[in-house]
């Protein structure tokens, strides 16, 4: 007999094998020893040992959060006070805040303050339907540090997490060592990224290509690097200006291209050639008053669009994945069914891991929610629509009210 059943639902399926979502409007699951072993017309759903009645509610995967900073410590609220007030980021950069602001609390936090601060966030993650979510370091800026950060994230662990996907971030270059740039960027070549893949900390590399950060060159031995110690690549590109890191990564077969609201065409044809994933960050972006990215012509190109937080403390402070589903639609111009398919199957594929569908032999994560239909989340925005989620078949607590 079945586990469990989860009957009469709406079943947002987002299996490449059926059109647009793979919605079975009369549908159900069936959920055993963590993995989902049914799937389809309500009315023939097998027996099981407990039954849960959606009530015709929506059904969908557990949500992918492909692109995070959820490791850090300290806050930066005067920074949201001086751009509301209209001081742009790069000018509040250039006078030591953005992620240099950062740096300091992190490094002084304990190994037990990382990990119960990152444990918080990633709970309010899935309060909000999150079962998977990347992680990256970055706020540390020092070869032990990086280290530590990762090593802090295997520890955040607690029953019912979502997946955590760790990602060494080459963030930028910190101030102490702009006098020897070139000397600290071989160290990430040399030492750093050799350390993480041997001590497995982390299943891909990510560098922050752009204005005030990594240059195109020092991008490309980065993670050339990366790819010779069998780490997979991504990069964050184009936020502020284009360099050119979009053909890298597509040259190099990256996973995902992320921000890329300044792409050329030449950049968006190579991400397609390369079949990279491109993320839209867009907690960010319309914070920062930034352009937003050319979707009609990354859709146009081929290009699979992903959604993400970008949680972080600077610029886009949010765990809300469904959020971001109204922001990409209201602001971004993209269609609902593009939105989740965002934050479900194309951003599982931007981190090269099995999850955001729902399909026989898949992991059992899964959410319900209090609405009919897929529409209703980015419309009724604001709300945490969550009824419930399962992580490998294993229902969670409800914790809109987290701290």
């Amino acid at each position: 007999m079945t586990d469990l059943v989860i009957r009469n639902a709406r079943v947002m399926t987002c299996d490449p094998a059926r059109p647009g979502l793979g919605m079975i409007d009369h549908g159900a699951l069936a959920i055993d020893d963590g993995g989902i072993t049914w799937i389809g017309d309500d009315a023939q759903a097998p027996a099981s040992a407990e039954t849960i009645d959606a009530r015709g509610r929506l059904v969908t995967p557990g949500l992918v959060d492909c692109h995070t900073h959820a490791i850090f410590a300290g806050d930066r609220a005067n920074e949201f006070a001086m751009r509301a007030a209209g001081t742009p980021y790069l000018e509040i950069a250039a006078a030591g805040g953005g992620i240099q602001a950062t740096l300091g609390p992190t490094r002084a936090a304990t190994d037990h303050e990382l990990v119960e601060l990152t444990w918080q966030r990633i709970k309010r993650a899935r309060a909000n339907g999150t079962t998977t979510i990347e992680v990256k370091s970055g706020y540390d800026l020092t070869y032990d540090g990086e280290l530590r950060l990762l090593r802090c994230l295997a520890e955040v662990a607690f029953d019912g997490a979502p997946r955590i996907v760790p990602t060494l971030l080459a963030h930028l270059i910190p101030a102490e060592r702009a006098a020897d740039r070139d000397v600290y960027v071989r160290g990430l070549v040399e030492q750093l990224v050799p350390a993480v893949a041997a001590g497995k900390l982390a299943t891909s590399v990510d560098v922050y290509c752009d204005e005030g950060a990594f240059t195109l060159a020092e991008a490309r031995a980065i993670l050339t690097s990366a790819k010779a110690h069998r780490l997979a690549v991504r990069g964050h590109v184009g936020q502020f200006r284009d360099l050119g890191a979009a053909e890298l990564l597509g040259e190099l077969g990256a996973r995902s291209a992320d921000h890329v609201e300044q792409i050329s065409d030449a950049g968006i044809a190579a991400l397609a050639r390369g079949g990279v994933v491109a993320v839209m960050l867009p907690g960010a972006c319309i914070q920062l008053h930034l352009p937003v990215p050319p979707v009609d012509k990354l859709r146009a190109a081929g290009v699979a669009l992903a959604i993400a937080t970008d949680l972080n403390p600077g610029s886009s402070y949010s765990e809300a994945l469904p959020l971001q589903l109204w922001l990409a639609t209201t602001h971004y111009g993209m269609t609902v069914e593009e939105a989740w398919l965002g934050v479900t199957r194309h951003a599982s594929h931007a981190l090269g891991v099995d999850a955001g569908t729902l399909r026989v032999g898949a992991r059992a994560d899964v959410v319900l929610w209090q609405c009919d239909g897929p529409a209703d989340v980015p419309y009724h925005y604001g709300t945490n629509h969550v009824d419930r989620v399962w992580i490998d078949g294993v229902t969670c607590a409800r914790e809109w009210n987290l701290p």
